[in-house]
């Protein structure tokens, strides 16, 4: 019952009291008709609320931080009649920002019938968003009484950060490749590739003896050395370490672009952050998950063992600044098959092999910098 509901209630009940008493017919009329009103109101509410169920999708599947999602309402009127026009809300809740409400207006449904509705969904900011619960409010046209019930329950929709699509590096190309074929020769020949002619600084014990007596020239075994095959992302979510939550910020989408890049080009990948340690073939998807939600705080770092997988490793700690903790414990990995990146927020690292991210730009400059790559990557969804 509305607030009109039980004004016209009480001014029925009080006039046909007063007319009765005074004997004035006048007031008996009105108080009647206050009563009337509120009857047939009652009757509409009740004989046609819709019997309405409903299933909700959310579009894209995976929504990215800065993109408009749309949430798309399926609905059913399990009624033997025709439902009346009816009004939808659903609660839009997120954390630390407040609750909204999505109201939308759906028109009569015949009996056994369907119908959609959708409203867009703003992704300003990675996080978490509850949706629901889904309800179906019937009122009078007077507005003396109304009637809701739940049409769906409650959902969770992840908003992932942001995450461009980074160009992995290659043994012996830009500054970071050629840091890593050196370390990839502390692993030694890889496999036999082919036979080419001797050339002044050759090993000698690389002379393939046998297949040289056959010809005229002296020949050496050539061969294939490894790429990069494993990668361990560190995000430090120390508060000490970042100047403000925009450098913490960046420092989430620097993580998400690295986990997800890593994953694409088939290496072995860990994601490490307080409390957080990730590996798998899913990892790409859980870091994701993870880093839609995370928090700066100063859980405690899994320790940083050797990442398991053969070949060339990478390590990149992120950080605000090089002094921070966890850029502590990465450089503190004994490896010597595994390079170290440091990746900081708010200053400049030292060293040729690390990257300033004080933006977004900056970072995907340097990143392609590092690698050996012209011209700047651009961000792409993550799916």
């Amino acid at each position: 019952m509305t607030r009109y509901g039980t004004l016209a209630l009480i001014a029925g009940a009080v006039s046909l009291a007063i007319g009765r008493v005074f004997g004035v017919i006048e007031l008996f009329v009105i108080g009647a008709g206050f009563l009337g009103a509120f009857i047939m109101a009652l009757a509409r509410v009740l004989l046609r609320t819709p019997h309405v169920s409903g299933v909700r999708r959310v579009r894209p599947v995976t929504l990215v931080a800065g993109e408009t999602g749309i949430v798309d309402l399926h609905l059913e009127h399990h009624g033997t009649i025709r439902s009346t026009r009816f009004d939808l809300h659903e609660r839009v809740r997120r954390a630390n920002v407040g609750d909204r409400m999505a109201d939308l207006t759906v028109e009569p449904i015949a009996a056994g019938g369907t119908a959609t509705a959708s409203y867009h969904l703003p992704t300003a900011s990675r996080g978490l968003i509850e949706l629901g619960p889904l309800e179906a409010e019937v009122a009078d046209p007077l507005g003396l009484l109304r009637r809701i019930r739940i049409v769906t329950g409650v959902d969770q929709v992840v908003v992932t950060p942001r995450a461009h699509s980074l160009e992995m590096p290659r043994l012996g190309t830009g500054p970071l490749g050629r840091h890593l074929l050196a370390q990839a020769r502390r692993l030694g020949p890889g496999e036999f590739h082919s036979l080419r002619e001797y050339v002044d600084g050759d090993e000698p014990r690389s002379i393939h003896w046998r297949a040289s007596a056959r010809g005229e020239a002296i020949l050496v075994k050539q061969h294939a050395v490894e790429g990069l095959r494993r990668m361990l992302v560190v995000l430090d979510t120390d508060p000490a370490s970042y100047a403000n939550s925009a450098s913490f910020e960046r420092g989430v989408t620097v993580a998400a672009s690295l986990v997800h890049s890593a994953a694409q080009a088939d290496l072995v990948t860990r994601f490490v952050a307080g409390g957080v340690d990730l590996r798998g073939p899913d990892v790409a998807a859980d870091a994701l998950r993870v880093l839609a939600a995370i928090q700066l705080g100063a859980a405690h770092i899994p320790a940083l063992d050797r990442q398991p997988g053969e070949g060339v490793g990478l390590l990149v700690a992120i950080a605000g600044s090089r002094s921070s903790g966890g850029v502590n414990q990465a450089r503190n990995v004994i490896d010597p098959t595994q390079a170290t990146v440091v990746v900081t927020t708010d200053e400049t690292p030292r060293g040729a092999v690390n990257v300033s991210a004080r933006t977004e730009g900056e970072f995907l400059d340097k990143w392609n910098s590092l690698v050996g790559r012209s011209g700047r990557v651009q961000a792409g969804r993550t799916s």
